[in-house]
C-alpha cells in the first residue's frame, strides 16, 4: 500500500508515520587571515525551507547558503578541491568531506584533525579528489543536531569518460521529525533517541523535496547517485518502472554489475544506480521506501513519451579507482572492536575520561555506548600501522540495534569465512548481533576515526581512532 504524502503530522507533536521511527593550506579560526581569492565560499547559515506541502509553513533550516541540499560541488577526477568554510552558524562547526580519501588535515574532524570553526570564524578546506564517484559533505561537530536541521550537500568526481546516460541525478534521501506546524521537534540531545536506534524522522524529502517528481521518456536511461544522509534510518528501497544495474557503492565501482532489484542503504551509505524507464507513457515510475507491510513513496518519475524504441545495451563496469590491493591476509596486522551497551543492551560499565563509570553514572553524562570498554574516543588509537600495511579489524556488535560503521580516510572489503572480499565500502552497516571483518591498506597517513554512522550513537560514546604513520 502507498502511503500519500500528506498522510502527515496529525496531533499536536505529529503523528509519526514511520514509527518512532602537502595539506593545503588553513585559516587559523582565532585570527583568520585573509582567504585567498580562488577558494569559493561555503558557508553555514540559517535558512527558510519548505519541506512539506504547500498548506504548511516553511521549515527554519540550517544549510549551506541556507538551503537543503547545500550546493551541489562537482569536479573532475584528480583535481583539487577548494573551498572557504564560513560558520554563520550559532554554534561551532566543522565540514567533513565522507568517503573522500584525502589528507588528514582536511577530515573536519573536531580535536582528532582540528579544531572545531567557532561561529563567526572560516577554516580553508583544500585536497586532491583521488577517486571518482558520489561521495557528500556535512558537519562533525554536533552532527547529530546540524545534520538534522539540513546541514549536508553532495560532492560528486566524475570520471575522465562517464558512461552515456540521458540524465544524470544526485538524490540525497532524508527523513525528518517535525511538527504540526513544519517546524524541528525540540527533542535533540533525547536520551530515548541516544540510547535507541536515534533520532527517526516522519517525513521523507529527497534533496530537501517532499514531492520530488522527475519528468521522463520511457526507455530514457539515468544515473541515480543515491545517498542516505539521515540520522539513523536504514532505509530498505524499492523501485518499480524502473530497470538496471547496481554499478557503484561508497563512491567506488563495482568489478561485475548487479542488476537491481530491492536495495537497502545504511546511514551515510551511498549506491550508483544505472536505470531505464521501463514503466508505459502515461505511467509512474517510483522509489519507495518499504516499511513493514507497505511502500510509503519517496519520489516519481512521470513518463510523458517515448524517448528510443527500445533499450540500450548493458553498461560496461565503471573504471575502477586507484585503492590499493589487499596483501597477504594471513599475515596482516589485525585489531578486534567489540560494540557494547544500548537500551537492553546489559552494559555494566565503561571507561570515560580516564575513570571507570557504572552504567548509571554514564547515562548522567549522555553516554550509551562503549567500543572495546571505553566511552568516546580513548586515548590511545585501536590500531598503529605502518603507511602500505594491510589491516584486519573484527567488528562485534553485542547490542540489539544495528550499527553503520564508518572509517575515515579508506576504503574496505568485507572478509568472509570463506576468505573472499567483498565490494569496497566506507560504511558497514552490521545488524543486531552481528559480526563482521573488514580489511584495508592503511596508506593515508594520519589518525582516523573510525565510529558508528547513526549520530546519536556515535556522539554517545561509539567512536575510535587509528594510526597511519
Amino acid at each position: 500500500m502507498q502511503i500519500t504524502r500528506r498522510r502527515f503530522l496529525a496531533g499536536a507533536a505529529g503523528a509519526l508515520l514511520l514509527g518512532q521511527l602537502p595539506l593545503g593550506c588553513t585559516a587559523d579560526t582565532s585570527g583568520l587571515p585573509t582567504p585567498p581569492s580562488h577558494a569559493p565560499e561555503l558557508r553555514a547559515q540559517e535558512g527558510s525551507v519548505q519541506l512539506t506541502p504547500p498548506e504548511y509553513p516553511e521549515t527554519p533550516v540550517w544549510g549551506y547558503g541556507g538551503s537543503v541540499p547545500g550546493p551541489q560541488i562537482r569536479v573532475p577526477q584528480g583535481q583539487r578541491v577548494s573551498r572557504l568554510f564560513v560558520n554563520d552558524l550559532p554554534q561551532p562547526s566543522t565540514v567533513h568531506w565522507h568517503g573522500v580519501r584525502l589528507v588528514n588535515a582536511m577530515d573536519g574532524v573536531p580535536e582528532l584533525t582540528q579544531t572545531v570553526v567557532p561561529p563567526g570564524k572560516s577554516f580553508l578546506y583544500e585536497f586532491d579528489a583521488p577517486d571518482a564517484g558520489t561521495f557528500w559533505y556535512h558537519p562533525h561537530d554536533r552532527a547529530w543536531e546540524q545534520m538534522a536541521r539540513g546541514l549536508y550537500g553532495a560532492l560528486i568526481v566524475e570520471e575522465p569518460e562517464p558512461p552515456f546516460v540521458d540524465h544524470d541525478e544526485v538524490l540525497l534521501l532524508d527523513d525528518w521529525y517535525l511538527t504540526a506546524e513544519a517546524d524541528f521537534h525540540p527533542s535533540f540531545g533525547a536520551a530515548h533517541d541516544w540510547a535507541h536506534a536515534g533520532r527517526l524522522g516522519n517525513w521523507l524529502t529527497i534533496n530537501g523535496e517532499g514531492n520530488w517528481t522527475r519528468t521522463t521518456r520511457q526507455h530514457e536511461r539515468w544515473r541515480l547517485r543515491l545517498v542516505n544522509t539521515s540520522n539513523a534510518r536504514v532505509l530498505p528501497l524499492e523501485v518499480k518502472g524502473l530497470a538496471g544495474w547496481l554499478v557503484a557503492l561508497d563512491g567506488q565501482p563495482l568489478s561485475f554489475l548487479q542488476q537491481l532489484s530491492h536495495l537497502q542503504l545504511a546511514p551515510a551509505q551511498r549506491a550508483d544506480l544505472i536505470v531505464d524507464v521501463v514503466a508505459q507513457e502515461g505511467e509512474e515510475a517510483t522509489l519507495s521506501l518499504l516499511q513493514e507491510d507497505r511502500g510509503i513513496l519517496f519520489g516519481t518519475f512521470a513518463v510523458n513519451g517515448v524517448g528510443r524504441a527500445d533499450r540500450l545495451p548493458e553498461p560496461e563496469p565503471l573504471p575502477a579507482n586507484p585503492v590499493p590491493p589487499l596483501g597477504d591476509l594471513e599475515a596482516a596486522r589485525s585489531a578486534s572492536l567489540l560494540m557494547e551497551g544500548g537500551a537492553m543492551g546489559g552494559m555494566q560499565q565503561a571507561m570515560l575520561d580516564g575513570r571507570n563509570l557504572k552504567w548509571q553514572q554514564l547515562l548522567n553524562r549522555n553516554k550509551f555506548w562503549a567500543m572495546n570498554g571505553v566511552a568516546n574516543v580513548p586515548d590511545d588509537p585501536l590500531l598503529n600501522a605502518a603507511v602500505g600495511e594491510t589491516i584486519r579489524i573484527r567488528i562485534i556488535n553485542d547490542t540489539v540495534w544495528p550499527h553503520a560503521m564508518h572509517l575515515h580516510g579508506h576504503h574496505f572489503r568485507r572478509v568472509t569465512a570463506e576468505g573472499t572480499h567483498g565490494p569496497l565500502r566506507d560504511t558497514l552497516l552490521l545488524e543486531r548481533e552481528e559480526s563482521a571483518e573488514i580489511a584495508f591498506v592503511a596508506d593515508n597517513p594520519g589518525d582516523w576515526l573510525l565510529h558508528c554512522h547513526m549520530l546519536e550513537h556515535s556522539d554517545g560514546g561509539m567512536k575510535t581512532w587509528l594510526r597511519v604513520a
